[in-house]
């Protein structure tokens, strides 16, 4: 998504925990990009990433995690973590970019909040049973957030995305917490009808397009690249 908004034209924060991957992304998009840490579970982080960034356009709540397991098997420590990062994180995204959107740097131009949910928003897994739970938050607070924007009209978006499987390195550290990776991949790809798993461009291309002024009447809506996984 980086490199795309880059190519696009738009002047990027890339924001992580991973510095060394941060920086040499940021260094690898040239002059368009920089890098900050960002502790997305950590309101102080937020605060000073906000206060380092003088008008913001958009904002996409990438950072995630997935916590395989069922109801049996998942730990409230484990629970928690997954809520922490995916729902929390989302909710300080979302909470610092409307307050940055509204304020006078905008000069009144709103915004676009994107937040990256899942296809395990809309479709229960029986071995997901955290992710699916903060997936959905996702997805309903995404709603909450347009409705609140529109009805204050501040003219902010905020739209989620909601993948199928994606060939990211997050595919391997799920892979890694169970006994059988070769059979579940196998049926990662089974679930997609389209016959294969997706890539990140494919993701980004969507991204920039609620970025954009071609989304403008676009806000509370839920966005399924997921290969036809939710037929």
């Amino acid at each position: 998504m980086a490199a795309r908004f880059v190519a696009e034209g738009a002047a990027v924060v890339i924001a992580d925990i991973d510095d060394a991957g941060g920086e040499a992304l940021a260094a690898e998009l040239g002059a368009k990009a920089r890098y900050i840490h960002l502790d997305v579970t950590q309101e102080a982080d937020w605060a000073s990433a906000m206060d380092g960034i003088a008008a913001l356009d958009c904002v996409i709540n990438n950072a995630g995690i997935t916590t395989a397991g069922n109801i049996e098997q998942v730990t409230l420590e484990q629970f928690r973590h997954e809520f922490e990062i995916d729902v929390v994180g989302v909710f300080l995204g979302c909470k610092y970019a409307v307050a940055k959107m509204k304020g006078p740097e905008n000069e009144g131009r709103g915004g676009s909040i994107i937040n990256m949910s899942s296809l395990a928003g809309i479709k229960a897994t029986a071995d997901l049973v955290a992710y699916n739970g903060a997936k959905a938050a996702v997805a309903i607070m995404t709603k909450s957030i347009a409705a609140h924007c529109g009805k204050s009209g501040y003219g902010i978006r905020c739209n989620s995305i909601h993948p199928g499987v994606i060939r990211t390195p997050i595919l391997d550290k799920v892979l890694a917490q169970v006994p059988n990776p070769d059979e579940v991949y196998a049926g990662w790809v089974a679930v997609h009808p389209i016959g294969r798993i997706g890539t990140p461009e494919e993701i980004a291309a969507i991204a920039v397009y609620l970025a954009s002024d071609e989304s403008t009447f676009t806000t509370g809506a839920e966005f399924r690249i997921d290969g036809g996984s939710s037929i």
